[in-house]
């Protein structure tokens, strides 16, 4: 079953184009399905049965795994023996019917408008790294940004003239995104003042640099965004995240349309966009209970 998790993880990247990060994660999941498998006796990928997948994913849900693991590991073995059964490598396919764990459905946390005023304005300095910073927050809720192309957009990607970004995003997808007045001033400075000084002879294009000249990497981005959060008095524990939950929900708030939305944040499915609508309902409701005297 390795040369056959070889052969997939290389269609994967060829053929599909998915993230190294994806890619690493799918090899992950299925060579501990191989090694589950062969302390059982089994080391063909044409004798694995469904009661067999099943049985696995019980033993890694009583390991500790979290539903949301599972489910990875899960649709990991689906689109794998689907591909194997695509291309001859087994007779019928084992996971076809392989059910997939459902996930309960959590509203994700939006920040308000007040809290966003005060985490862009928690980088008080006038350092290169607290201009960095500063246009570093502005963008991710400007654009409603993955933590990903955050760290990978680069200065060819930013149309100033324009006033939009080019960002790619999921499966190489690309999609153009406007930038806003606010994050454009905040980016105009950072680039023309701050940049600068944190170039160094090796360094790319990507526009948010370390003090090393390097690339933002999540881990840092991550470490940031909880830092201004809390110098904003924001008690609970923000995540990037959250700066596109907001960018999303304020916006449907304005009137927005959802399908522009989608477009913006790069969903594949509108059905992923609608839970915006769900948020936004709760929070009218929320509105509703506080300030109705009946409510």
């Amino acid at each position: 079953m390795q040369e056959a998790i070889d052969s997939f993880l290389l269609f994967l990247a060829t053929e599909r184009g998915l993230s190294t990060n994806y890619q690493l994660s799918t090899r992950a999941s299925l060579e501990r399905f191989v090694e589950w498998a062969s302390q059982r006796g089994i080391s063909e990928a044409k004798k694995v049965s469904q009661p067999l997948l099943s049985e696995f994913l019980i033993a890694e849900k009583k390991r500790g795994l979290s539903v949301t693991s599972v489910k990875i590991e899960a649709v990991a073995l689906r689109i794998f023996f689907r591909f194997l059964t695509a291309r001859g490598m087994i007779p019928e396919d084992p996971a076809e019917k392989l059910p997939i764990p459902r996930i309960p459905q959590t509203l994700p946390q939006p920040l308000s408008k007040v809290e966003i005023e005060k985490m862009v304005s928690a980088p008080a300095g006038d350092g290169p790294l607290e201009i960095r910073d500063r246009a570093l927050l502005e963008l991710l809720y400007a654009c409603g940004l993955r933590i990903a192309e955050a760290c990978n957009v680069r200065l060819e990607n930013l149309d100033e003239e324009g006033g939009v970004i080019r960002v790619t995003g999921k499966g190489n997808k690309t999609r153009l995104i406007p930038v806003g007045r606010a994050a454009l001033a905040a980016l105009k400075t950072y680039l023309e003042i701050a940049r600068p000084k944190l170039v160094a002879p090796r360094s790319g294009a990507e526009i948010f640099l370390s003090i090393r000249g390097h690339p933002l990497t999540p881990a840092r981005i991550w470490q940031l965004v909880r830092h201004y959060a809390r110098l904003a008095g924001i008690e609970e524990a923000v995540h990037p995240h959250q700066l596109r939950h907001s960018f999303a929900t304020h916006l449907l708030a304005g009137g927005a349309d959802l399908r522009i939305i989608q477009e913006m944040l790069g969903h594949a499915s509108i059905a992923t966009t609608q839970i915006y609508t769900q948020v936004d309902r709760s929070q009218l409701k929320s509105v509703h209970r506080k300030f109705h005297p009946r409510g």
